[in-house]
């Protein structure tokens, strides 16, 4: 993983925007993607030295007002912004959002009893090393015969990186690669040291294909999109799915997956042994 996360974040935002987009022209001539350094100092009213020393690490405090220019220049969405703020924060030594606290792997009762309300849909709540803590019956058929449950602690990650079998379950194994690696990212990760230590264990295993990832990934994963899935009894499913942020206390998030199409409705219903039309394609 990049020791300048922050200043990662803040050159690939900067190659993310197209002149066009904060109404500068693109010029006959530009070699380098979106933004120039020069161009940004000059829409959040820096000078470009400053620029360059937050993108290469050479400055990782900047001030709260700077944050929001720089933000205002990129058109940063509102989680992108908190984000970046996160970025700033953890890169002052010693500086974790969770302390030495571990990973959380409790589950409070009213989120096992929120499940139980959400049959039959596909659900499940994973912690902040995307362990599998709890999920619904719905959810178990759906991933048990793929092998995402397997082991005394499922991790998302883990399968991912390193069962032969997740190339075949993931059609868009490196899209579903890549939101993993963000997932564990996300906020200043390597400076809790559980999040850590599974990054050096999926290092270690995996090499190239997860080094290659903590370094180039801004570590902001999309909370929704639609997950192809192949399942051994009824083929590729098209899953929508919605991340939902449980409370900072419990580190946890919720995902819930409904059918894309008709096939994959049937499919479900299939699966979860309801009736036609349990669950309505989206």
């Amino acid at each position: 993983m990049s020791d300048n996360e922050l200043g990662l974040f803040l050159r690939l935002r900067r190659e993310a925007v197209t002149p066009a987009e904060v109404g500068l022209p693109a010029g006959p001539r530009r070699r380098t993607p979106g933004l120039r350094r020069s161009e940004l100092a000059t829409l959040a009213g820096v000078s470009v030295e400053y620029v360059t020393r937050l993108e290469q690490g050479r400055d990782r405090r900047p001030s709260p007002q700077v944050l929001t220019a720089l933000a205002d220049a990129l058109r940063l969405t509102t989680a992108e912004r908190v984000h970046l703020h996160r970025l700033s924060k953890g890169a002052t030594p010693g500086f974790s959002c969770t302390g030495e606290a571990g990973p959380n792997r409790h589950v409070r009762p009213t989120v096992h009893a929120l499940l139980d309300r959400l049959e039959p849909t596909p659900a499940l709540v994973v912690n902040r090393l995307g362990e599998i803590l709890a999920c619904t019956d719905s959810y178990r058929r759906l991933a048990e015969p793929i092998g995402l449950l397997d082991g005394t602690r499922p991790s998302l990650a883990r399968f991912a990186f390193t069962d032969p079998r997740a190339r075949t379950a993931y059609p868009d194994w490196n899209r579903v690669a890549d939101e993993l690696v963000a997932a564990l990212k996300q906020g200043s990760g390597q400076s809790q040291a559980h999040v850590a230590a599974l990054m050096e264990e999926l290092t270690l295993s995996c090499g190239a294909e997860f080094t290659g990832r903590l370094a180039t990934l801004t570590g902001l994963p999309k909370p929704t999109g639609i997950l192809r899935l192949v399942h051994p009894h009824t083929g590729e499913l098209r899953l929508t799915y919605e991340t939902l942020d449980l409370p900072a206390d419990d580190d946890q998030q919720l995902i819930a997956y409904l059918p894309a199409d008709a096939e994959t409705s049937a499919a479900l219903d299939q699966l979860t042994h309801r009736r036609p039309g349990a669950l309505r394609a989206i």
